[in-house]
């Protein structure tokens, strides 16, 4: 098996919160201590809001820091009130989206099929893509976790030329896992993880398997961050709550 580096990965998920101000503040306490961090190969993302993404953009030129948007539309452009697509992301400077995140599962019946063809818009307009996916509590229990991640795997990305996974990144999300305060053991989280791997290796091989970054999302914290990241099918987090203090972020950062 070759040995392919895969970048570790801490991106923090904004969701609905930070005006313009808090925004600007947010990110130039988490650029200055970016500053202090030596960080050779971890990348560090930011998803702020829609609205305040361009201001984002342009305060973390010169940085190490990169922003993402947290969702966009499937259509190139048209008759979509509310809605912002992939092009106008990348022409404000956006080069990552998340999607498929649970809240957008959940909230707004995002489906596999749906994602799959954001998936597609994405990668078309040259946008990598953080691709979340993940069980429910019922799943966990009923001991079908691994049924359901496979198959919101494979109904959004096995479609997917092997190639196209040098522009994705993977987000595993135990749904019970996010602001329940709950955390899925580092156990559990790499053995999750593992068999994510396994799935694409079935799919693409080895090599495309292990070269794709795998997150977890699970109230990820400074105290449990180190012993998450640890963990070799581990490459980082998708940070919710905890991005949104530059102390706690930056701790979450310097666990690598």
């Amino acid at each position: 098996m070759g040995n392919i580096m895969r970048k570790n990965i801490v991106a923090g998920n904004w969701k609905m919160n930070n005006d313009l101000k808090a925004t600007k503040k947010l990110v130039k306490k988490i650029r200055k201590s970016l500053k202090k961090s030596d960080l050779k190969d971890t990348r560090v993302i930011i998803a702020p809001t829609f609205v305040n993404l361009a201001t984002a953009v342009k305060r973390s030129k010169k940085s190490k820091l990169e922003v993402a948007a947290q969702n966009m539309h499937q259509a190139k452009n048209g008759a979509f009130t509310g809605e912002v697509s992939a092009e106008m992301l990348r022409s404000i400077g956006v080069k990552t989206v998340i999607l498929g995140h649970s809240e957008r599962r959940a909230y707004f019946g995002e489906t596999d099929e749906l994602l799959a063809e954001k998936v597609n818009a994405a990668l078309a307009n040259k946008l990598e893509v953080i691709f979340c996916f993940g069980e429910e509590l019922a799943d966990r229990k009923a001991g079908k976790e691994e049924a359901v991640v496979e198959s919101q795997i494979k109904n959004a990305l096995f479609h997917l030329e092997a190639e196209a996974f040098k522009k994705i990144v993977l987000a595993y999300e135990p749904v019970w896992a996010i602001g329940t305060g709950e955390t899925a053991s580092p156990e559990q989280a790499q053995d999750m993880h593992a068999f994510i791997r396994k799935t694409l290796a079935d799919k693409y091989g080895s090599d495309v398997a292990n070269s794709v970054s795998i997150l977890y999302g699970g109230s990820v914290k400074p105290a449990n961050a180190k012993e998450i990241f640890s963990k070799p099918d581990v490459d980082g987090g998708l940070i919710g709550g905890a991005a949104l203090k530059a102390e706690d972020f930056s701790a979450i950062i310097n666990a690598f």
